[in-house]
């Protein structure tokens, strides 16, 4: 395989490694964060934010470990066995490349929906998120937060009793879907490689 293409592959391994490895521990972070809920609701005035903060970390936890899931799990996905078990090395690469393709798909269509829900988190309300989020980088670069902070509308909050902004959440979401992206094309280069006689 071309030099660009390994590094390529090597540089997203690395970041979905480290990535993946961070996620993992936010479980214990929602673990703690139910306890406290189940302590509150026992002994204090039961607390308005705990159900709702495991339900974001959890977000995290999900898509921010989807990229570390997919590079570590090489023949441990749910696949239809009956016929997959019996095809040859190449034949599996083959039909691995094509399903990454169509993961690639879902994820492209995933991830620009991602942007237009962020953009409306930020208080954008119009149909071309991508030229909303090129203006809040302009203004931010060319006027610092406050020129920024003009081109944002009302922050969306929850419908909750606590009411939180639900930007930061979104933003996790975009992040773990572009990771996620990134790593299914390093998986198809693994995968042209593997048909190939390669190994990357």
């Amino acid at each position: 395989m071309p030099k660009p293409i390994v590094a390529y592959v090597r540089i997203i391994d690395a970041i979905s490694h480290r990535v993946g490895r961070f996620a993992i521990y936010l479980v214990f972070a929602m673990m703690a964060v139910l306890l406290w809920s189940s302590i509150s609701k026992t002994f204090f005035t039961p607390s308005l934010w705990t159900v709702e903060m495991a339900q974001f970390i959890l977000v995290a936890y999900y898509v921010l470990g989807g990229p570390y899931s997919m590079q570590q799990a090489d023949d441990s996905h749910v696949r239809m066995d009956l016929f997959y078990g019996t095809w040859s090395p190449k034949t599996k690469a083959w039909m691995d490349a094509f399903t990454v393709v169509c993961l690639m798909f879902f994820l492209v269509v995933l991830l620009y929906g991602a942007f237009g829900s962020t953009a409306y988190s930020l208080g954008y309300y119009g149909l071309e998120p991508f030229r909303f989020f090129w203006d809040l980088l302009v203004a931010f670069v060319t006027g610092g937060p406050d020129a920024a902070s003009h081109v944002l509308g009302t922050l969306e909050r929850s419908p909750t009793a606590w009411r939180p902004f639900l930007w930061p959440v979104k933003v996790i979401m975009v992040l773990g879907f572009v990771l996620m992206l990134l790593q299914a094309i390093a998986e198809f280069f693994k995968d042209i490689a593997r048909i190939r006689g390669e190994k990357l």
